[in-house]
């Protein structure tokens, strides 16, 4: 039986909250950085999601956001390299609805159960951006989810599912668009949301024959937090029933909000519970998962939803933020060359070291050296090196130095020197950062993050990062 056999989640180390400056608002959501798209918070998932597993074993890999950064170039081919993931999988990108995470995982679990792969991975990020200070921008978040999909080892089988497509003009955003456009909003809820879901969850339970309280959890999408608790009650669903929305916390992140609350069920479900995964975006999928013993004892990620969501930082002022996002331009912009467009031949050529982090060990000796070279350095071997991955290996701060005139979004930029466990040593950039916590011998892991884009060509390379672990539960 097809089903999850593995699941993972990112959220953004950033907050906007109560205590940052200028935003005015009781509401807190998590904000990707200024170098942070849906592509590197699917990889963040994604290697989340991967912990403890052997990355030759995923068949395929289906990426799914609302904010792809290409409009025409798959994204799901960069997060496979980055994943470091074969390269003879399939490979498809699903994008411009909602509900594009469900129908990401809909479309693995048809994979599987026909036989077409062994085990496909799911990745589904958003960024979605409303007009500043508005009450889009205020309900939104940024995030990640990620599944791997599978007929074996699996923690929680699929138990059917149902879908409703609607033609519904109530969000939407054209080509050239920065901020997502909504129509009036009682027509929306009325005729869109508050119609078609509770239809949905009606037609799962009679295709399925159970009763909306035979769900254990469920993970229901909702614009904000009034209405996920009245959109429950429409479909038949108890507060105790409904998965926590993570409004005031994260917010909704659109196509990856559904996903990333069935993670957060999945976290505290125990045997022979129902899950069910109620999305919505041009109609709707009602997605039925029962769990099995498995969960019990299954790897769990690194971090987890609750892990990311403890782990974070909030931002000092709102005026940080609208720069990430270009909401207005840095001052200095004017006096400044443009930079230079990237090869695309030696990003191309480059791509083991820059996308898929490769260093090399030698055979002789053990010595990881990066970039790779044909020759060791420490016992002189020629051609002996074999490649070895670094981007998921904790490191450890050797040296740093701070840039103040680099003209960097985030100053100073802070060039680091990382040592790795077991060997190895990069030169990067570090983001993610405050200046106070930066020290020589901090512990550090690596990032894929983006480094420009020019010519509408999106430069990704690794970056360090402060190591994050979950908030320390605090004795009252």
């Amino acid at each position: 039986m097809a089903g999850i056999a593995a699941y993972g989640a990112y959220v953004p180390r950033y907050r906007l909250g109560v205590d940052t400056a200028g935003w005015n608002s009781r509401v807190e959501r998590a904000v990707a950085n200024f170098d942070e798209d849906s592509v590197t918070m699917a990889v963040a998932a994604g290697i989340d999601c991967l912990t403890g597993r052997d990355r030759n074993d995923i068949d395929g890999i289906i990426f799914a956001s609302t904010t792809a950064p290409y409009a025409e170039k798959q994204c799901a081919a960069i997060v496979a390299a980055a994943l470091d993931l074969r390269q003879d999988i399939f490979a498809t990108d699903v994008s411009n609805v909602l509900r594009a995470g469900t129908n990401a995982i809909k479309a693995a679990l048809d994979a599987v159960a026909a036989g077409s792969a062994g085990e496909v991975l799911v990745v589904v990020a958003d960024s979605r951006q409303g007009s500043p200070r508005g009450e889009t921008e205020r309900a939104s978040g940024d995030g990640a989810a990620a599944f791997v999909i599978s007929a074996s080892g699996v923690i929680a089988e699929s138990a059917g599912s149902h879908s409703i497509t609607d033609n519904m003009l109530d969000m939407w955003r054209s080509p050239g668009d920065p901020f997502v456009r909504t129509w009036e909003d009682r027509f929306a809820t009325e005729e869109g949301i508050e119609r078609i879901v509770p239809e949905a969850v009606a037609g799962y339970c009679q295709r399925t024959s159970i009763t909306p309280a035979d769900a254990a959890r469920v993970a229901l999408y909702a614009p904000d937090y009034r209405r996920h608790g009245r959109l429950a009650r429409q479909a038949g669903f108890t507060e105790e029933q409904v998965q926590a929305s993570m409004f005031g916390a994260v917010g909704n992140t659109g196509a990856a909000f559904v996903p990333m609350l069935l993670v957060g069920a999945l976290e505290h479900a125990s045997p022979d519970e129902l899950l069910l995964a109620v999305s919505y975006g041009d109609g709707s999928d009602v997605l039925g998962f029962r769990t099995t013993a498995a969960i019990s004892t299954a790897q769990r990620p690194a971090m987890g939803l609750s892990g990311w969501v403890e782990a974070k930082q909030t931002l000092g002022n709102y005026e940080t933020y609208a720069k990430w996002r270009d909401v207005w331009t840095l001052d200095d912009a004017s006096r400044r060359p443009a930079p230079a467009s990237p090869s695309v031949s030696a990003l191309w050529r480059e791509g083991d070291k820059n996308v898929r982090l490769y260093g090399a060990r030698c055979r002789v000796c053990g010595y990881v050296q990066y970039p790779a070279q044909r020759v060791c350095v420490e016992c002189r071997a020629v051609d002996q090196g074999e490649p070895v991955r670094l981007s998921d290996i904790p490191g450890e701060l050797f040296t740093y130095s701070m840039d103040y005139i680099a003209g960097a979004v985030d100053t100073p930029l802070v060039v680091a020197v990382v040592d790795f466990e077991g060997g190895g040593r990069v030169l990067c950039m570090m983001t993610d950062r405050e200046l106070d916590e930066v020290r020589v011998g901090m512990p550090v892991e690596m990032s894929f993050r983006k480094l420009r884009v020019v010519n509408g060509i999106h430069n990704y390379y690794w970056k360090a990062i402060p190591r994050r672990t979950p908030a320390p539960v605090v004795a009252v």
